[in-house]
């Protein structure tokens, strides 16, 4: 059987409800979107490129977890190619750093 179309329709209102505001799950890591200069200081510290780091989308709901960040992109600041520091906790160092490339899709470099 089919249901009736009075549940149907009630299922549908249900989805056109607005989206709930983004909170940060406690396991998602804090990300930290470093500055122009500050990602340069970095790459140069590591002695690579930008190319050669891990890519990390533009749209990645973890870069939320920075308070800066919704600010930076409501303000139409050019995100893409800036770095992101994610600090993840870690048993044998007791914090371990990741960096990543912010990119515009995950065809771009």
């Amino acid at each position: 059987m089919t249901p009736s179309t009075a549940r149907r329709a009630k299922k549908t209102e249900a989805k056109t409800a607005t989206p709930r505001p983004f909170v940060a799950h406690h396991l998602a890591p804090p990300h930290e979107v470093l500055s122009e200069d500050e990602s340069r200081r970095v790459l140069e510290s590591l002695a690579t490129t930008s190319e050669r780091l891990p890519k990390i989308l533009v749209s990645d709901p973890g870069l939320q977890t920075d308070p800066k960040f919704v600010p930076m992109r409501d303000a139409g600041e050019n995100l893409v190619g800036r770095l992101v520091r994610i600090h993840r906790p870690s048993q044998t160092a007791g914090q371990a750093i990741a960096y990543r490339v912010i990119v515009a899709s995950l065809g771009s470099s």
